[in-house]
């Protein structure tokens, strides 16, 4: 089920996957060349490993980033 909504450049498909601790088929959003949009919580999560990967960088760099404003 492919339902695109033009003007967005979005459409809605089913997505399997696990989404709040449920394994089960979840209506998500698509853009036009067929790449799952993030949810915010998908983003944050992204985010916060991303900046874990960072700190852990600056301390093999003798920088502490907490010290870093």
């Amino acid at each position: 089920m492919d339902k695109s909504i033009e003007p967005m450049g979005v459409e809605l498909r089913i997505w399997q996957g696990r989404y709040q601790n449920l394994e089960l088929p979840w209506l998500r959003w698509w853009d036009n060349q067929g790449n799952l949009l993030q949810t915010g919580w998908e983003r944050s999560q992204q985010a916060e490993a991303r900046s874990q990967l960072l700190a852990a960088r600056l301390r093999e760099l003798n920088i502490n980033p907490d010290e870093l404003v």
